[in-house]
């Protein structure tokens, strides 16, 4: 009988490496099914087996779930065979993973736990208690136990160092490192996880670093989004470029391997003729021989792709050899996220450092660059025009939510583009795309729909709309529990009211400044800090205390320049500050200082912002007496304003204008049989990359006849200070 279950294993062999997956698990149900009792430990293997090829391959997640069930039972009365127990559990858990049973899979774990501290001090046994603690972290972490999830990293990275296998301490030290950044209650234990990342990765040997990419991509964006949430955007820069010239490197490397793979099947091809001739066989069988060699050197697997414990994909997406980035080597569950994933990703960081420096050509062609992917990988997921989540597998949802949550990323990223370029109708445009996404996904987009409504407070404030603008800014904050997000969100409405003008209005903005004001050192980095200092410098001005808001804006200024590097909001200072030194009579600054105001907001195609620094500049040469600057200068002035009153007229005019800004919020039926911590769980999105910076710091655009920031209120209005 172990004859006829050999040829069975190697005909389903041959229909898997033909792509014929049915056919291949036919072949091994046919040895489960069998009339005639086969030893068990056959049997284990075989249902082993055609769990992995259903996890891989198909959906049936419940039915590869029976088959590792009854391995199980049958386990139990076989003595040793530890790798087998140890594999049951693991492809067990990773179903219970997929189906969003969090409790079940805790418990798999726990008893794969248990055999592996029973069974020795094997170096088999402590990888398998790496790779069980790994899955554990992962299940914790998606319930919020981020303590516990970092308990058993810690257990996992002792393992790790008791094997000796420096590859692993790194894959657990930077897991840890995914988690500090997640939780984020203690600034220094976050900076020990980076410290110990960087430690370890300079003990490890180049040529092994080489054979765990993924480790190198890992340990690069965590260190930018550590970076990114402490707005420390200059330290950030040399792990952007690293990062950048992996991947470049990585594509390379994975079309030569796509490259020698098709040489492979042209060889296999030939090689299988009959009527080949004894000297063009051996010929041809050296060449192969040749290729595999180099095929194993690039990816550290055989020719045919098989690993001693080839990780599940969640999403069930077959993918070709070379498509993987190694996080750690069997039998840990080798990969972060999938390469394309990756890929995305690191184009969006690419864009979330481009953008606030201006250089959006480069953004643009990597936001075309990173939709195009997410778009390939979501067809792949079934997720076509028309799809909804309820028409998703399970086994599909967290994958799906990791490209969704890319893709809102991206659009994000395009819509602050375009209203700071006054591209209002591509804004609309970008805006539509993600409400549609939301409507589609609102339980995997949960997250997503504060930032919508902030967007659309950035769309309404852009087009000069500032009641509707400061509605959904208010909105937005009740959406989210993030004290950041809130706090930047009511920066935004305070702007807008101050924009407004009105003393009910004024007092309105000092409301929504002062508590943000009095916790701003609270935050960590200086986002929130720079932004209330820009909202509570404007409103210190309109009430005419000019030297207290001078002082506000300086302050404000200094940080966003040393830390941020945002030169839309260093524009938007410089304005204002300009303006300051205008009315205090400092006619020799305000000249430099709306000079470079105005030099940066060209460099943005900031139309509004140009539009805003010439009307101030056109008063500083009236007050000069400089009659022909003042002339040429209100000619530009009145050209760029006839150009952005084109722009809002075309965005008045569009169908989308009047639902983007009317004071409603997005109304969708919530699925509550979906499980939202399994569609939400994603790596991905544990790290918000604070985006985007700027966009609705704006302050009013000028009346057509004076600045309202010249010509300021000289009535006190009720003036409060914070």
């Amino acid at each position: 009988m172990e004859a006829v279950a050999e040829g069975l294993w190697g005909l389903s062999e041959y229909h898997e490496k033909r792509g014929e997956i049915g056919k291949a698990v036919k072949c091994l149900e046919a040895i489960c099914q069998s009339e005639v009792s086969f030893f068990p430990i056959v049997e284990v293997k075989t249902r082993l087996r055609v769990a992995t090829l259903l996890l891989h391959h198909s959906h049936n997640v419940n039915h590869a779930k029976s088959h590792l069930e009854r391995s199980q039972l049958l386990l139990k009365s076989i003595p040793s065979c530890f790798e087998l127990k140890c594999r049951a559990y693991s492809l067990l858990s990773q179903c219970y993973h997929l189906v969003g049973a969090i409790a079940p899979q805790k418990q798999v774990l726990y008893k794969g736990l248990e055999l592996t501290a029973s069974a020795g001090y094997e170096i088999s046994m402590k990888l398998w208690s790496c790779n069980f603690n790994s899955q554990l972290a992962n299940a914790l972490s998606i319930e919020g136990d981020y303590q516990g999830s970092i308990s058993a990293l810690e257990c996992g990275y002792v393992c790790a160092t008791e094997v000796c296998f420096p590859e692993l301490q790194m894959f657990f030290a930077t897991s840890i490192l995914h988690v500090r950044l997640m939780q984020w209650d203690d600034d220094n234990l976050v900076e020990q996880a980076v410290n110990k990342c960087n430690e370890i990765w300079e003990l490890i040997d180049p040529d092994k670093r080489r054979q765990c990419p993924g480790l190198l991509f890992y340990n690069e964006i965590l260190h930018i989004f550590y970076r990114l949430r402490l707005c420390d955007y200059k330290n950030a820069a040399p792990h952007v470029d690293n990062l950048d010239a992996a991947m470049k490197f990585d594509m390379q490397q994975t079309q030569r391997i796509q490259e020698l793979v098709k040489e492979l099947n042209a060889l296999d091809q030939s090689l299988s003729r009959t009527d080949l001739h004894y000297w063009d066989r051996t010929a041809l069988s050296k060449k192969q021989t040749m290729i595999q060699e180099q095929l194993k050197n690039m990816t550290g697997l055989s020719s045919t792709g098989q690993e001693s414990l080839q990780p599940v994909y969640f999403g069930t997406v077959r993918r070709t050899i070379g498509d993987k980035l190694w996080l750690a080597p069997p039998p840990i569950d080798g990969e972060w996220l999938p390469k394309s994933a990756v890929y995305a990703l690191v184009d969006l960081i690419v864009v979330v450092f481009g953008r606030p420096k201006g250089l959006f050509k480069e953004c643009a062609k990597r936001i075309q660059s990173g939709m195009h992917i997410i778009q390939d990988e979501l067809v792949k997921l079934g997720i076509t025009d028309g799809v909804r989540e309820v028409d998703l597998q399970h086994s599909s949802i967290w994958m799906a939510g990791v490209y969704l949550m890319l893709l809102i990323q991206f659009l994000e990223n395009k819509v602050a583009i375009e209203l700071t370029r006054a591209e209002f109708v591509e804004a609309q445009e970008a805006l539509v795309q993600m409400r549609n996404w939301f409507m589609r996904f609102p339980t995997i987009l949960q997250a997503c729909e504060c930032i919508i409504e902030m967007l659309r407070g950035q769309y309404a404030h852009s087009v000069g709309c500032y009641n509707e603008a400061a509605f959904h800014f208010i909105e937005a904050v009740k959406l989210t529990d993030s004290k950041s997000m809130q706090a930047m969100c009511q920066v935004y409405a305070a702007v807008s009211y101050i924009c407004i003008g009105d003393a009910e209005s004024s007092s309105q903005a000092l409301d929504l400044i002062g508590p943000v004001y009095g916790v701003m050192d609270s935050f960590v980095g200086v986002r929130e800090k720079t932004g209330v200092l820009f909202a509570y410098g404007l409103l210190l001005m309109k009430q005419q205390d000019l030297q207290e808001a001078r002082n506000r804006l300086a302050r404000g200024l200094q940080l966003t320049h040393t830390y941020l590097g945002n030169l839309q909001l260093v524009s938007q200072y410089l304005t204002i500050l300009g303006s300051l030194a205008l009315a205090l009579r400092d006619t020799v600054q305000a000249r430099e200082i709306l000079r470079s105001s105005l030099t940066l907001a060209k460099k943005l195609y900031d139309i509004p912002t140009q539009i805003w620094v010439l009307s101030v500049l056109t008063a500083l040469y009236k007050e000069l007496g400089e009659r022909g600057n003042e002339m040429e200068n209100a000619e530009y002035q009145t050209k760029k304003s006839e150009d952005l009153q084109r722009r809002l007229v075309d965005a008045h005019a569009s169908i989308y204008h009047i639902e983007i800004i009317e004071k409603v919020r997005l109304e969708v039926h919530q699925l509550h049989d979906l499980d939202i911590k399994r569609a939400m769980a994603g790596p991905t999105m544990g790290v918000n990359l604070d985006i985007p910076e700027s966009i609705g710091l704006s302050a009013p655009l000028p009346a057509p006849s004076s600045s309202r920031l010249v010509d300021i209120d000289t009535r006190r209005r009720g003036k409060r200070r914070i």
